[in-house]
């Protein structure tokens, strides 16, 4: 198979999985009154930092905004990769094993301190961009043969 169609499958895989982010970080609590007060304590403690006022619900919530351009940013790169390994497959391999790692390391943050969907996700996408790291290699020696 291509690095193409690797690349392409990372791609949406990515954007699903902002798909599912943002619906986590706009999600009403579900889990009943222990979960609004936790959420309500932190909202209403403000602190300094660096000169502005914040809560800790400031910090997760702007965190998960963060999570949500990040896997939309990786989304649209990964597809503009596939594009790329068209044309040449060996451009994208740098750029590819960084996300391969990238992918790798938040997959075990997310086992250790969240839950198996984000971590099974990103696996899944780290799969997706070792297979296309070895096309890309096997496309580069296939072309110079």
């Amino acid at each position: 198979m291509r690095a193409t169609l690797f690349l392409r499958i990372a791609a949406v895989l990515s954007l699903i999985n902002c798909a599912g982010h943002t619906t986590g970080v706009f999600s009403s609590p579900k889990h009943g009154a222990e979960e609004v007060a936790v959420q309500e304590t932190m909202k209403s403690h403000h602190f300094d930092v660096m000169g502005s006022m914040r809560s800790y619900w400031d910090f997760l919530f702007g965190y998960g905004l963060f999570g949500i351009i990040g896997l939309l940013v990786q989304a649209i790169l990964f597809w503009q990769l596939a594009a790329l390994a068209k044309t040449n497959p060996a451009w994208t391999r740098p750029i590819v094993a960084l996300f391969f790692f990238n992918c790798v390391g938040v997959a075990i943050v997310s086992w250790k301190y969240f839950f198996i969907g984000p971590a099974v996700s990103q696996m899944l996408i780290a799969v997706c961009l070792g297979m296309a790291f070895v096309a890309a290699g096997d496309s580069r020696s296939a072309a110079t043969k």
